[in-house]
């Protein structure tokens, strides 16, 4: 069977673990999808009496996400709740507000193959599309308030507390103590290498905790967040460029709404890739920055408390300079948790999030002086912000 030019990977075995998913009619064709850089995706097509429907299949990576039971678990009651909401309100497209998971036929929300791997089904939601880049300041708006939106359907989730799926995943704290561990052990011998980069990184440690911290201590509060709230996880409907749903909830757990409006600040500013090599392209847009900040409070002002509004552009700095870090520690440590297409493509990420963040700096003062203009369009007041 062919899907495209590709030649399809479709033995009994993997047929047969399709079939235990609740999916019914005639199985046409499937192929890879996507680009993600953590799990394994598949797309099938299925003929349902006359209608072809797609299906979207992925194996989960159990080497990062250990408890995959937990994950799942996570993501069914979170997408529930969205449903719930979207029901509730008489309007919407249920299926088209969030994903749905398609069980297997013993109604588990996964199916295990036989060495052990954990796979999940959704249904394929059509007509939609996710953005790699973005290509206008309406783009960014509307981005600013899909998430805003997520975060708001989630403001009255109720107990029990959803599992913490990656204990520390945004703890800058322990994200650093791995960071200097991977420096001591040098285990690839590639510390000499990227001196510029451990020196970038230890100066600016003790500023990168100040999110942890304020959540830790309480001035701001735990909020369910995405917490991997970058462009292309944010699905816009073909026609209209409507923003549909947020997808990839692996990392969906307790957190800070900063956590999710600092990954957009960081993929949403910048017209160049994650991976750019010429550094000198990679530069901080405050037209964009605008245009997302306004759209995000346009709805999460009205569930954000004081504290959180006056960290809202550290937010944007604190997430870049983490995936920065992270990027790096795992370049230090062989390259195994990030696919990587080239041997320094971690160190690339690396680089690009580093001038992502110097950028910021040098504009830190225009970014305060457009938040303080929405704060008071909105708000009708000056929140004061954290000075550096």
């Amino acid at each position: 069977m062919i899907f495209g030019n590709w030649t399809l990977w479709m033995d009994k075995k993997f047929f047969s673990l399709l079939k235990r998913f609740a999916i019914y009619g005639d199985f046409i064709e499937a192929a890879p999808f996507g680009s993600g850089h953590i799990n394994s995706t598949w797309i099938s097509v299925w003929n349902q009496a006359g209608v072809r429907l797609r299906y979207i299949h992925q194996k989960i990576n159990d080497s990062i996400f250990t408890r995959p039971d937990q994950v799942m678990e996570n993501i069914d009651r979170v997408t529930s709740h969205i449903k719930n909401k979207v029901s509730s309100l008489g309007f919407g497209d249920i299926n088209r507000s969030t994903l749905t998971i398609i069980p297997s036929r013993e109604s588990a929300l996964w199916v295990r193959d036989e060495k052990g791997g954990w796979w999940r089904t959704y249904l394929y939601i059509e007509g939609s599309r996710a953005l790699e880049h973005v290509s206008s300041t309406f783009d960014a708006r509307f981005l600013g308030e899909s998430i805003a939106c997520f975060q708001n359907q989630l403001a009255d989730f109720e107990e029990p507390r959803l599992h913490e799926i990656i204990p520390g995943f945004h703890d800058m704290e322990k994200r650093y103590l791995r960071f200097h561990k991977a420096l001591s052990k040098d285990i690839c011998g590639r510390v000499k290498n990227v001196q510029p980069e451990i020196s970038f990184m230890i100066k600016n440690e003790e500023r990168g905790a100040v999110l942890i911290r304020a959540l830790q201590n309480g001035t701001i509060p735990e909020r369910i967040c995405h917490n991997d709230a970058k462009i292309n996880n944010i699905l816009v409907d073909e026609s209209d460029s409507r923003a549909l749903c947020l997808i990839d909830l692996d990392t969906v757990m307790p957190g800070t709404a900063l956590f999710d409006l600092g990954d957009l600040i960081r993929t949403v500013t910048v017209k160049t890739a994650e991976d750019e090599q010429d550094l000198s392209k990679v530069e901080f847009q405050p037209d964009y920055f605008e245009a997302l900040l306004d759209g995000y409070l346009s709805i999460a002002k009205e569930f954000l408390v004081p504290a959180e509004l006056s960290l809202l552009n550290e937010a944007g700095r604190n997430i870049t300079q983490i995936m920065g870090l992270r990027f790096l520690t795992d370049y230090l440590e062989g390259d195994h948790y990030y696919h990587i297409n080239r041997p320094d493509h971690n160190l690339n990420r690396c680089r690009t999030q580093i001038a992502l963040i110097q950028s910021m700096d040098l504009k830190w003062d225009e970014m305060n002086k457009i938040l303080d203009k929405i704060l008071r369009r909105k708000n009708g007041k000056h929140l004061s912000h954290n000075t550096y």
